[in-house]
């Protein structure tokens, strides 16, 4: 879409106040930067800033409508994405163009198809290296694992494990992973009680000698996220941030500057255009942060929209998101005048392209995802332990089953010093970590046999890349959290949402009891639970922050993360024969007895 001239400031002013320039905006359709006189080309300078947001490791075409499709302005399913689409498009869009910078707003990896999430996220570098990324921005996906995992393994190439087996595979060209050739960026992310950023805030770019300063930003929820759960980091906030780096990149001399912003927003399902009233966190940013700050480029929500919202001073410029999973490209094209450096804002150009695949695929991201979907072929059939029988999702009248005991098992022994692990088999709400069961009859692999459990197979059993936190709460906090698997509804009948506990714990129910007192002598490591100590639990992040439903635990302390849910079960398997466990860990009782 083509911004209004400056001069239109006044009139833009107007139409925010009436609720209307949204609308205004999003009528006007994005079109190529205007052919510049020989003059003033010589007077400015033409920057092309194409961009990624939420890619989450897609590089093999989906075809299924949430994965491989997006809808046009007329309602129309387009089929779109692929890393040998995206290169496509992205090499017709740089064409011509002398001044290009490409980069992604944050969770590139930490996916879930398995040809990148089971080959520790080195396939989608291999794709981002290979497309030319300049930089990225931190999103919270990138914290799913650790900093240094970030700083180390994926910017560095650092190994970890057994090369090979756990890290370091061979890529498409036959060569060992040495990590990202591009940095990540990001302002506020800091160690606890620190202002000081972890990595760098901003990256500078300069096109012609003209420098343009791209800070780099993400969402505040990210070091309490339930995959990103990192209790040694902290957040600072967002226009806070962005103002000071603001200060410090014109202290240096450059005076055009983006908005990196892993944080996201909506302003309806049209992915080049936007609604009349554009909410979220992101859209709360864009009118505050810094007027210095000439375009705003954003994700998270996994939305597309391309706006033009005015800053503090009333200029509009450009705040887009890119939708998610290489679905779009978003382009925004900068006019700089060399003299001041300042951005053009009235020459601002934005636009969302879709990744269509009615162009030539890449042949080298042909070769790429092909290569890595192989590798995981392969990966998954090795074996990493062994099963005396059947591990199963099936819960007795009491909400035990075997698979949810062993995982409980699984969570204590992931900790150094947990007094007690809970493993919830039927949350109460969002998603269910059980997966999947595991049968000792070989299954459909070659490479199984009865009792063997393949690396697939175990991934496909538990988790969703979530940490196993071990905090303190207190022996009060349990009980009540045991209570919590009963819960009345709003028609006023009771759902009943079990927790698995580990193998040391006991306790008894009574159903004829009233919801919050059916829960009777609680034993762990044969010891009646004390209300008032404090015990070491570990659970999933998502449970200990209250995601599936258990709110007990709020105000737990001394945080400390484990491995991930498929780490820490696999680590159990491998320490030996697994056999189904007795399911005698919670036992029902009568009034009458």
């Amino acid at each position: 879409m083509r911004f209004p001239l400056r001069g239109a400031v006044i009139a833009a002013a107007i139409a925010v106040l009436s609720g209307t320039q949204a609308v205004a905006f999003a009528d006007m359709r994005a079109a190529e930067p205007p052919t510049a006189d020989p003059a003033s080309s010589r007077r400015s300078v033409d920057v092309q800033l194409l961009s990624l947001t939420d890619f989450h490791g897609y590089i093999r075409p989906h075809t299924d409508a949430g994965n491989g499709t997006i809808k046009d302005a007329q309602g129309k399913t387009i089929v779109v994405g692929g890393a040998p689409y995206i290169a496509t498009h992205l090499g017709k869009l740089r064409q011509g163009r002398r001044n290009t910078v490409t980069f992604t707003t944050g969770d590139s990896f930490s996916g879930w198809p398995p040809e990148v999430a089971r080959l520790a996220d080195e396939p989608t570098i291999e794709f981002l290296n290979k497309i030319g990324v300049d930089f990225s921005a931190v999103g919270n996906h990138e914290l799913d694992i650790s900093l240094e995992f970030l700083r180390d393994h994926m910017g560095r190439g650092k190994c970890f494990g057994q090369r090979g087996v756990d890290s370091c595979f061979t890529d498409s060209d036959g060569r060992r992973f040495r990590g990202a050739r591009f940095d990540f960026s990001a302002a506020n992310v800091t160690r606890k009680e620190s202002t000081r950023p972890v990595l760098k805030p901003y990256v500078i770019k300069y096109f012609q000698g003209v420098p343009v300063g791209f800070i780099n930003l993400t969402t505040t929820t990210t070091v309490d996220g339930s995959t990103s759960f990192q209790p040694s980091l902290d957040n600072l906030p967002l226009v806070e941030t962005a103002n000071k780096y603001v200060a410090e990149l014109k202290r240096r001399g450059v005076e055009a500057i983006v908005a990196n912003v892993h944080e996201g927003g909506t302003a309806g399902d049209v992915y080049d255009r936007c609604n009349a009233n554009p909410t979220g966190p992101v859209i709360d940013f864009a009118r505050q942060a810094s007027a210095e700050i000439d375009a705003i480029v954003t994700g998270h929500w996994h939305a597309p929209f391309n706006c033009s919202i005015p800053d503090p001073e009333g200029n509009p410029r450009p705040v887009v998101e890119a939708a998610f999973h290489g679905k779009l490209i978003n382009e925004i094209n900068l006019k700089i005048d060399r003299r001041s450096r300042e951005v053009i804002r009235s020459a601002t150009v934005s636009t969302n392209h879709p990744v269509t695949r009615d162009v030539p695929a890449d042949p080298a991201m042909v070769k790429l995802v092909d290569h890595w979907v192989a590798a995981e072929k392969g990966l998954s059939a090795r074996q990493v332990g062994t099963i005396t029988g059947d591990l199963t999702r099936t819960r007795d009248a009491d909400g035990e089953s075997t698979l949810g005991n062993v995982l409980a098992d699984a969570e204590r022994a992931d900790s150094a010093d947990a007094d007690l692990a809970m493993v919830a088999v039927a949350p109460v709400k969002g998603s269910n970590s059980l997966r999947g069961d595991l049968r000792f009859a070989k299954g459909a692999d070659p490479a199984d046999g009865d009792g063997k459990v393949l690396f697939g197979e175990a991934w496909n059993t538990w988790g969703y890349a979530n940490p196993v936190v071990t905090a303190t709460v207190k022996g009060s906090q349990i009980d009540q959290a045991l209570e919590q698997q009963w819960q009345t509804q709003p028609d006023g009948t009771v759902r009943f949402a079990p927790l698995a506990v580990s193998g040391n714990v006991r306790f008894s129910y009574d159903v004829s009891k009233p919801v919050g007192e059916r829960v009777g002598n609680v034993l762990i490591d044969g010891r009646p639970l004390d209300p008032a100590r404090g015990y070491r639990l570990a659970a999933l992040a998502y449970t200990l922050i209250g995601a599936d439903g258990y709110s007990a635990f709020a105000g737990y302390t001394d945080a400390v993360r484990g491995s991930r849910d498929y780490e820490a079960f696999r680590a159990f398997l491998a320490k030996g024969p697994v056999s189904p466990p007795a399911l005698d860990r919670a036992v029902a009782v009568s009034a009458a007895s």
